[in-house]
């Protein structure tokens, strides 16, 4: 899917596109949040080998902007269910 399309879209609530590819524990990851057609967040990137700052990973940091609560000792990415794929494609099955 476009960029276009989800700038179209956030116009009905917010939207994000995320990715990550990871294998054996390293990886990569990005995240952008639009509402109402802006950029509200991002575009974030985490290259490989990076330490996630302080705020959290772009993943965990755009669904938080969705309004995702991450319980005791999860992060958002987590909570959601991202975790058991290495992949991005992954996600969809």
């Amino acid at each position: 899917m476009s960029e276009g399309e989800l700038v179209v879209w956030s116009a009905a609530g917010p939207v994000a596109r995320v990715g990550a590819e990871y294998f054996g524990g390293l990886g990569e990851q990005w995240a952008t949040v639009w509402k109402g057609g802006v950029a509200v967040l991002g575009p974030l990137h985490l290259p490989e080998g990076e330490p996630f700052p302080a705020e959290g990973s772009p993943i965990s940091r755009a669904l938080r902007r969705l309004g995702v609560v991450a319980g005791a000792g999860e992060d958002e990415f987590t909570a959601v269910g991202l975790g058991r794929h290495r992949a991005t494609e992954d996600w969809l099955h």
